[in-house]
Parts: C-alpha cells; structure tokens; sequence
C-alpha cells in the first residue's frame, strides 16, 4: 500500500466515524417524534431493538461516507483534512443537544 492510500484511509475512517455519529444523533431525534417508546411496563418483549438498528444504520451511512472520503482524499488530502475538525464539532454538537433533549 503506497503512502498516499494509507493516508486516505486513515482519513477516510475519520469521516466515517464523524458521520456516523452525526447520524445517530439525527435519527435518534427523528425516532424520538415519529416512534414514541412503549411503556416499559406494558412491554413485555419486543423483537424490534430500536437502539441495536439505529446503530448498525449508522454504521452503514459511516462507511459509505468513509468510502467516498477515501475516494475523495486519493491525492488531495489536504482538501479532505481541512473539513474535519469541523464536522467534528458539528458532531459532538448534534449529539450533546440530541442527548439534553432526545434521550
């Protein structure tokens, strides 16, 4: 593996990383309206575990965008770099207000 790839692909799983955070905090918000929680009392077992799901969705949407910052950092990762630091902020930012009002 040439220098350049392993760069990329340290990169790349940064963003992935990044984004999957990003959208757990979003569809965490999105489920909170649009799928209230049962009563933990009247549930006696569910085969739907909302919390497993919700992350490996997340996961997938991580990869994805790993796999395009990989294709997007391949020589020019410079220009992939300059952006994370703040999606990473962007990030921890959805996620503190997805977890102070969405729990």
């Amino acid at each position: 593996m040439r220098t350049d790839d392993a760069v990329a692909a340290g990169i790349s799983v940064g963003w992935g990383c990044v984004v999957a955070v990003g959208a757990y905090a979003v569809v965490r918000a999105i489920q909170f309206f649009v799928y209230p929680a049962p009563n933990p009392v009247t549930l006696v077992w569910s085969a739907h575990a909302g919390f497993f799901w919700r992350c490996w969705t997340c996961a997938y949407a991580g990869g994805i965008a790993a796999f395009v910052a990989f294709v997007a950092g391949r020589g020019r990762s410079e220009r992939v770099v300059r952006g994370l630091p703040q999606a990473v902020a962007i990030a921890a930012i959805l996620l503190a207000l997805q977890t102070a009002f969405f729990p």
